[in-house]
């Protein structure tokens, strides 16, 4: 039998009913900050991530599903959100017609890691990309958006951790004295921090060994490499973040995964989704328009695991969905009245309403028992002597109340079903 492949999932239809509550909350509050979708090939040419998140990264360097196609074009499937609109917002020239474009997005995304909970190789996510201001009024609504998501399908243990990057010069100098201090500790670090030293010393920050931990609880702090501008920027953060009510703390060693990160970065977690802890994350990337080859443009944004969402809602017991049901199921009494059925079911479903039957020969008895799986507010009959006499018998399930009347009385029928 040929089964689904390692780290992907088929999405269930009893499982929709969370994807789509989910979505549906996304949607609302995306409409209430005025974001607008964008949706971008599931595949770009390999050179957008390599330059745009970067070479030493575990994503480009390790995970992500690339290959040439037959026209010797060198493509990857997209592993993440934003370089794929910053890529559409140059191809696009979105920036000439407005000076700010907030775009959301819902995604699948695939990176080639070790599957675990809630981290798969074919994932899905929602996020954000506010391209074209520096106001930290920016950042602080990115993050509020996020915070507020999370919080209306009902998770209550979140933690926000914010943390500034600074701009180019201040981040260099802190890596240089982030590396010296590492240095005379080389030896003790694991092997992926070893090999960070070398190719990108900030990941290190970033380690989820516990060794790697606490070997750098001495560490200096990027804080205290900022200048007063980028000081200031994070201090206006902070200052917007507490007065729309959002709990936060500050973690100097929060510098996430990608390159392209200035100024804010920022985490949403939760305890309730095993060690990959995270179920949000972003900040500001002040300079990567301009290094994908587009105008120099600010911008702040925003990823956030679906599957991961998902896991801490069951984990929390968040929500429950409401049962799905129909509107009507229509019993046949006389396999010869097929044709009838289907016509009715037509008329009906023609007036909105959602309508179900048997497409079997099952017994009434087994119908009324499917119409009691789909949670049917009315049943209807057809067939049988009242049929004969040109009328229908209709059932309320709730109150098992039964209404006789004339087929041809569609206007009476519409009343009682809708």
């Amino acid at each position: 039998m040929i089964k689904a492949i390692k780290g992907t999932n088929d999405i269930l239809p009893e499982e929709i009913v969370e994807w789509n509550y989910l979505i549906n909350v996304v949607q609302k509050k995306m409409q209430l900050f005025n974001y607008k979708e964008i949706r971008t090939p599931i595949f770009e040419h390999t050179a957008l991530f390599s330059r745009g998140i970067g070479e030493s990264t575990d994503i480009v360097s390790k995970e992500m599903y690339s290959f040439t196609d037959r026209s010797e074009n060198n493509v990857t499937l997209k592993p993440e959100m934003t370089a794929s609109v910053v890529r559409a917002f140059i191809e696009h020239s979105l920036g000439k017609q407005s000076g700010l474009n907030k775009l959301f997005y819902i995604s699948p995304m695939f990176r080639q890691e070790r599957p675990q909970a809630g981290r798969l190789r074919q994932f899905h996510q929602f996020g954000i990309e506010a391209i074209g201001s520096h106001n930290p009024m920016l950042d602080a609504e990115v993050i509020q958006v996020a915070f507020e998501i999370l919080r209306n399908v009902g998770l209550e243990d979140l933690t926000v951790t914010i943390n500034s990057l600074g701009i180019p010069e201040e981040r260099a100098k802190f890596s240089a004295a982030l590396k010296n201090f590492i240095e005379d500790r080389k030896s003790k670090l694991s092997e992926d921090s070893q090999r960070r030293l070398d190719t990108n010393v900030l990941r290190i920050l970033d380690s989820k060994d516990r060794n790697d931990q606490n070997l750098l609880k001495e560490a200096p702090s990027i804080l205290d490499f900022l200048g007063n501008e980028s000081l200031e920027h994070f201090e206006n953060v902070k200052a917007l973040l507490k007065s729309a009510e959002i709990p936060f703390t500050v973690e100097p060693k929060l510098v996430r995964g990608l390159d392209y990160y200035t100024h804010t970065t920022f985490e949403i977690t939760s305890t309730k989704v095993g060690s990959q802890s995270a179920l949000c994350g972003g900040g500001r990337y002040n300079l990567l328009v301009e290094q994908l080859e587009g105008p120099s443009t600010p911008a702040v944004g925003f990823a956030a695991g679906i599957e991961r969402i998902l896991l801490a809602c069951k984990s929390e017991q968040a929500f429950t969905p409401a049962k799905e049901e129909i509107d009507i199921y229509l019993i046949r009494l006389d396999n010869q009245l097929e044709k009838k059925t289907f016509e009715m079911a037509s008329l009906f479903r023609g007036n909105n309403l959602k309508v179900e039957l048997d497409y079997s020969t099952r017994s009434v008895k087994a119908q009324m028992r499917e119409a009691n799986k789909y949670n049917a507010r009315f049943v209807v009959f057809i067939g049988g002597e009242e049929f004969g006499n040109g009328q229908i018998q209709i059932k309320n399930m709730q109150t098992g109340d039964q209404t006789l009347l004339s087929i041809k009385d569609l206007e009476k029928i519409l009343q009682i079903v809708k």
